[in-house]
This record gives C-alpha cells, structure tokens and sequence, in this order.
C-alpha cells in the first residue's frame, strides 16, 4: 500500500491532515456518561492496535471530544498513541469543548483539563462541539481566539453548526485575525443536507474545511444490516433505537447499497470504502471535506483506509449521486 497520501492543508494555519482521520468516541466505551453507555468497552490492546494501523497506513490526525467519556476518549488516545511510539509533533489532534448549560468562560477554565488528559499531546484543533451554549458565539469565539493566543491550542473549529451560526464565529475569529478552520457536521450517503441547505457551498467560500462525523451512518453503510436485520439484536440500547436502523429506512436505501456492493466488487474493496471515497472525492467535496470514520475492531481501521487507495471513475460518482440524492 503506497503510503503517500495527498494531504489537505487547513486555511489559514500550518496544519496539513489526511483526508480520512480517526474518530475515536469508541475509546470511550464503558466509561460512564451517554458516550460510554453508546459504545461497548474495548479492550486495551485494541484500541493500541487500532492506533497503530491508522498510523501505518498513513492517517495523521485523530478526534475526540470531552463529552466522550468525560476524559476518557481523550485519555486512551493518548495511551494508544503513546504505547506506539509516537510523539506530539507526528500527530494532529481535535479535540471539542461541550458547551451545554456552560457559559463561554468555561472554554478557558477547563482547557488544561483537557491537555491534562491528553498526557502531553496538543490540540491543534479545538471546536465548539454543539451551538448550544449560555453565552454567545461571539462571546465563544472570543475565548477560543484568547486560548490560540495563549499558546493553549493551535486553531479553532466548530461542530454542527448552521450557516448562520457558522458565519458568525467566522467573522468574531476574523475580527481577531483568525479563521474559523472547520465545522463537524453530520455528512454521509443516506444524509446530504449539507448540499441543500447552503452549508457546503458557505464553507467553501470562507475556506472552512467540512469534517463529517458518522459518514458511515453507524455502519449502516457497510451494507451489514441490509443483509441480516438480527444484527440490531446485538446493538446498545441507544443505537438500536435510532431510525438508522429501522427496517423502513433499510429498505428505502437498499437500491443505493446494491449500487455500493457492485461498485465494490469491481474494485475489490468494500461497500464502506466506497461510501467513504465517495464523500472525500466527488468533485464538489474535494479538498473541502474531511471524514472521520470510527473503528472498534482492526477490520473497521483497515476498510477506513482502503478508502483512500482507489479511484471511482465518473460514471460510478454519477450513479451514487444519482441514488443518494433524495437524501439532499
């Protein structure tokens, strides 16, 4: 496997990422709170393990957040990474700041909460994980601007905000000399309203990357759940539930996983491969959206990234477009 992937460079600052990072909310499993009652626990040597595939098949930046497991996503990172070798400088974390019921002071306050379970990693990117803070978001962007400047962390970026709410963290950065680097938004075949409702289109003009969370939809791209339903048996609690999995929706999306599993077959990898290329390099998201796929198990990472080794031709993009497009 060639290991030379073309990175991207974020706006505005010296960082340069993968196209395909590593969602790490799994390493918070069994830890309490709503982010590890959703995942099962994963043993140690997994998680390591995990890390140590990632790195070797090129990715370089990985994400995590305080709401997955109140330190413990970011805590095992740091011990996987660790445990493999590798330094501070060989890495690029984002990290995200959970602002429900916080005011926009608690964003300096607890920072260095977060390093400290970081264990000596940086943030080179830290986000407002949800709009949904007491304070404003210029009062926000003004505390996360005060933290660049600190030499706290390295850039700023936000997480499923709208348009609107988007802009205005663009402007309060830029007021401060600062860009807005990304917003996490939810993003994958079977949701694309990103595309419809302005946001993609707004990003690109103002240089914000677009990082997609669950861009697999839960695993419902892997095309596992269209083939044996009884899988859902096996889901906590809280996932078993969302409408993702619902016999409707598997239903109504079924067409587009035939298309995946043919187009996979002819390349030879995976349906989630696919999936993922497709969000990465069809011709409006090049260059603009990044993907951060999860893994609980070692066949996860190494699909994760297969997907950026091949190439779709036209006619295949066109044809995922054209199955996915009532999910715009």
């Amino acid at each position: 496997m060639d290991k030379k992937i073309k990175k991207i460079k974020l706006t505005g600052v010296d960082i340069e990422i993968t196209p395909i990072g590593l969602g790490v909310a799994q390493f918070s499993g069994g830890s309490g709170g709503i982010a590890g009652r959703y995942w099962p626990k994963m043993p140690r040597d997994t998680m390591d393990q995990i890390v140590k595939i990632a790195i070797d098949g090129g990715i370089n930046w990985f994400d995590t957040a305080e709401a997955y497991g109140n330190g413990a996503s970011e805590e095992n990172l740091a011990k996987a990474l660790k445990a493999n070798n590798i330094k501070d400088e060989d890495v690029i974390i984002a990290d995200k700041w959970w602002p429900v019921f916080k005011f926009a002071k608690s964003i300096r306050r607890t920072i260095d909460r977060r390093l400290k379970y970081l264990d000596g990693f940086s943030i080179d990117i830290y986000q407002i994980h949800q709009p949904y803070s007491i304070s404003s978001t210029k009062s926000q962007m003004d505390a996360m601007a005060d933290l660049v400047e600190n030499g706290k962390i390295r850039s700023v970026g936000v997480s499923n905000f709208s348009v609107k709410k988007m802009e205005r963290a663009y402007d309060t950065l830029k007021d401060r000399g600062l860009q807005l680097v990304s917003n996490e938004v939810k993003y994958n075949l079977l949701e694309r309203k990103i595309e419809s409702n302005g946001l993609l289109e707004k990003a690109k003009e103002l240089g914000i990357k677009i990082i997609a969370w669950s861009p697999l939809e839960q695993g419902v791209l892997t095309g596992k759940y269209h083939k044996d339903a009884n899988l859902r048996k096996n889901l906590s609690f809280l996932r078993k539930h969302l409408y993702a999995f619902s016999s409707k929706k598997l239903e109504r999306s079924r067409p587009l996983m035939n298309a995946l599993e043919e187009i996979a077959a002819t390349h030879e990898v995976k349906p989630s491969e696919v999936a993922l290329n497709w969000l990465i390099n069809f011709e409006k998201n090049q260059g603009n959206v990044l993907v951060i796929p999860g893994a609980s198990k070692i066949h996860h990472i190494e699909q994760n990234l297969g997907a950026m080794y091949f190439e779709l031709t036209k006619d295949e993009m066109q044809q995922i477009d054209e199955l996915s497009e009532r999910y715009k």
